[in-house]
């Protein structure tokens, strides 16, 4: 990684072995093939993931180290650094955005889960941390020309946004103990190795149904998966007070009707067929969806449509000049190559779009 040395920014060497939570997730693949691999980020030392024990390794990269465990037993993760010598970092990706069962998801993996990989890496003296928050922390923005600083106040949307605000203070009181950790926060992010939900976004958009609110002009912020890794090695190699956050996202925040437009434009350079979009609805189905949402939560329910579908009316978009000075971070890849990288490596693995 170069050093920005116009910007006087100091760059540690990459320690002798990283550990990276949450592997086998969308982020966290990305991640540990970037760190395996030959390009920019990757690294000569050992690169260990967590791994729950009834998760499939098939889709890692080679080279991986796997130590089985979960970040909701505390016990199992004193694994990950089991014959480890020398500077160890550890990058905590592991969360859940949509339950699969029960609400209870989010407090157990995102909130307490994070305390006790925070107590693990304290206990094994973690050279650095590096903690992936979200946007959902600080809610949605009040306007359209807003954007979220880094020095915003806590405003969680939800159960999710609570359960990650919650994980975020629990990286803070370790820091107040004396660990060094630091916590980067993407929006929304896209990129290959993507779970079925974003495939379905695609297919949303190719056959003209993506549901688009009101005059389609409200503002997200996105990440694709390569800048948010370039994020996230830099927050990790970059020296910096311990507790700082950054925001990780695209150089541009864009509207829904510019990102629906570039998935169609994607979709067609890479030999789509795509029907003009024509499902409009009113702004206040959004706001339909997320009393429902609300309601169902308060319930200990989760229904992801509804959730989705609630927040299609907000704005939420990010200013990353924080990012930019305190860790030289420039993002590179622009949606319309990011969304046509995504599309093609959905082509490379054989799914239906």
């Amino acid at each position: 990684m170069n050093d920005a040395g116009s910007n006087q920014l100091q760059v540690i060497d990459p320690p002798a072995a990283t550990v990276v939570t949450g592997a086998t997730g969308w982020l966290g693949t990305g991640l540990t093939t970037a760190l395996l691999g030959d390009g920019e980020f990757g690294r000569s030392g050992i690169v260990r993931g967590l791994v729950r024990p009834e998760e499939s390794t098939k889709h890692l990269p080679d080279g991986l180290d796997i130590a089985r465990g979960d970040v909701t037993d505390a016990a199992s993760l004193n694994a990950l650094f089991d014959g480890l010598s020398g500077p160890v970092d550890l990058i905590h990706t592991a969360g859940v955005i949509h339950p699969a069962a029960s609400m209870d998801e989010f407090d157990a993996v995102n909130h307490l889960g994070t305390r006790n990989v925070m107590e693990a890496a304290a206990r094994h003296g973690v050279r650095r941390v590096v903690h992936v928050s979200s946007n959902s922390p600080f809610g949605t923005n009040g306007a359209r020309n807003d954007r979220f600083r880094n020095d915003e106040p806590y405003h969680p949307y939800l159960g999710y946004g609570r359960s990650k605000m919650q994980g975020e203070l629990a990286v803070l009181a370790a820091v107040d103990d004396g660990l060094n950790a630091v916590m980067v926060r993407p929006p929304w992010f896209y990129g290959p190795h993507q779970p079925a939900r974003q495939t379905t976004f695609f297919t949303m958009v190719k056959k003209g149904r993506f549901p688009i609110l009101g005059d389609g002009g409200q503002v997200r912020s996105m990440t694709y998966i390569d800048n948010l890794v370039q994020g996230i090695v830099r927050a990790e190699l970059t020296v910096t007070d311990p507790g700082r956050g950054w925001w990780i996202a695209d150089a541009e925040s864009y509207t829904v009707n510019e990102i629906v437009e570039t998935v169609g434009d994607a979709l067609r350079a890479e030999g789509f067929e795509v029907k003009e979009n024509s499902f409009k609805l009113p702004n206040l189905a959004g706001s339909v969806a997320e009393k429902i949402d609300t309601v169902t939560q308060k319930a200990g329910k989760y229904i992801t449509q509804f959730h989705v579908l609630g927040e299609m009316n907000k704005n939420i978009a990010v200013d990353i000049s924080a990012a930019r000075t305190e860790l030289g971070y420039d993002p590179q890849v622009s949606l319309a190559t990011g969304m046509r990288n995504s599309i093609r490596w959905c082509v490379e693995q054989g799914i239906e779009l």
